[in-house]
């Protein structure tokens, strides 16, 4: 099955051409990116030797091999381990946005948590991983299994700190058009788990811990065979840069002190005198990021080249407005199809990152993703010959069912003669109803991956 579901329905409207193409790419790209068989592809276990990229571990010397992790690409990572070493998982717990067919695995428990605002179901599930971690000893192998999601998912909030005000500080830094860093710089610093403090928790106790990355983190080096140790920072396995002063200034840039809960206020206060996330390594503590936003660039390029198309890469760290990114990368569709530069069509454009949306006030049902499709099309305007697939790569963009949207250059007349204002959907945030009425709306489910924004433009 590919991994777009509604393939042939987004190819009964629009330009056909386009699409195609469009589509042609972005299900090669995101069947590549798919975190079971990249797993598969890097760990394998031979008699007693279990080799990860270019380390081997001898299970001969472990009494009991542990599996915990959180993510949303989880359930595939998951599934690839236990059919790696299958009897030999003593206990494996990972948290997961949803559950799918194919998650009744025997080993380890798939259970749900709460994305993009932790609830009390994943810190339930995170107590249970901490007890876990807590009753090893140095005899003791875990292996985890991390991808993007994994710091609302994986929620154990610092003492004083309620689940509820945890998630309602979430929801603030997500409306105010924080940045993703920025947001992880404030949740390492009112978490029990987050920026490090998970490895800290398997360094108390001695045990081994191997970390099987899939980063989300703009900026983040893609490592083809992954090396040991990646000094990774931004989930609960790696070293942090950020400090609690660092956490407070955010809350000030965006205004959120007076607004804030209480309780992460008075945290934050205290952060001088409190324990610091870990600014170096730690003992026998392994991390390999086994795929990062350039891979979803490297993935669509292979899949534009088996199209007989030139690929070129833009940017992969594209951040920002997801209205204003969507305007900007149409205003380069239209150079390119109207200037031919700074390329020559018939050619695939690719941008990589993670754009947000601020809100303000009453918002209609929509996605970073979303809104950057709509406004390239606003862009566009019926300039023949030109789309763009706008997916965010897990699957769900923002709290909506879809991964985003695939427009092109009849989108906008389409709109019109159908009574659909975009301008005033751009406006409210309400692009999920208008992209679905004019069937150009993105469904995938889970994909299996989670590398942020993944946006695939294509100029005849």
């Amino acid at each position: 099955m590919l991994p777009i579901k509604n393939s042939q329905e987004l190819l009964n409207t629009g330009d056909p051409a386009v699409r195609t193409v469009l589509l042609h790419i972005a299900n090669n790209a995101l069947t590549m990116l798919n975190a079971e068989s990249r797993i598969a592809s890097l760990v394998c276990l031979e008699g007693n030797c279990l080799h990860v990229g270019d380390r081997t571990w001898d299970l001969a010397k472990y009494k009991r091999i542990f599996v915990i992790g959180a993510g949303k690409a989880g359930n595939h990572m998951a599934r690839a381990l236990e059919k790696i070493l299958g009897e030999r998982i003593a206990r494996g717990i990972v948290i997961v946005k949803q559950l799918e067919p194919g998650d009744e695995l025997r080993h380890i428990e798939l259970t749900l948590g709460g994305h993009p605002y932790p609830n009390e179901a994943g810190w339930k599930a995170t107590r249970r991983i901490l007890e876990l971690l807590d009753a090893c000893t140095p005899e003791d192998l875990i292996l985890s299994l991390i991808s993007g999601g994994s710091s609302a998912l994986m929620n154990c909030p610092a003492d004083g700190i309620p689940v509820e005000e945890e998630s309602r500080l979430t929801r603030q830094l997500l409306t105010a058009g924080a940045k993703i860093l920025e947001i992880n710089t404030v949740r390492r610093h009112v978490s029990a788990v987050n920026g490090g403090r998970l490895a800290q928790r398997v360094a108390a106790v001695g045990a081994e811990m191997i970390n099987l990355v899939l980063s989300d983190r703009v900026g983040d080096e893609a490592v083809g065979t992954p090396r040991v140790p990646v000094a990774y920072t931004g989930t609960q396995i790696g070293i942090d840069p950020t400090t609690f002063g660092d956490a407070w200034a955010v809350l000030e840039r965006y205004h959120l002190l007076e607004r804030a809960p209480a309780s992460v206020v008075a945290h934050l206060r205290r952060g001088s005198s409190l324990p610091e996330t870990p600014k170096a390594g730690l003992p026998r503590v392994h991390t390999f990021v086994i795929q990062g936003l350039e891979d979803a660039c490297v993935a669509a390029v292979a899949a534009a080249e088996r199209e007989g198309l030139v690929a070129t890469v833009l940017t992969s760290f594209l951040e920002g407005d997801s209205r204003q990114a969507g305007l900007f990368l149409g205003a380069l569709a239209r150079e390119v199809r109207c200037r031919q530069r700074p390329v020559a069509p018939p050619c695939i454009l690719i941008a990589a990152g993670e754009t947000t949306v601020r809100l303000e006030g009453e918002a209609g049902s929509g996605g970073p993703s979303q809104e950057l499709a709509l406004a390239f099309a606003q862009q566009v305007g019926d300039l023949r010959g030109i789309g763009i697939a706008a997916i965010e790569t897990e699957g769900t963009d923002g709290p909506t069912g879809l991964a985003g949207g695939l427009t092109d250059c009849t989108t906008v007349r389409r709109a019109r003669e159908a009574g659909i204002d975009i301008l005033n959907a751009l406006d409210r945030h309400d692009c999920c109803p208008a992209l679905t009425a004019l069937g150009d709306h993105l469904v995938t489910g889970n994909t299996g991956t989670n590398l942020c924004d993944l946006n695939i433009i294509y100029i005849r």
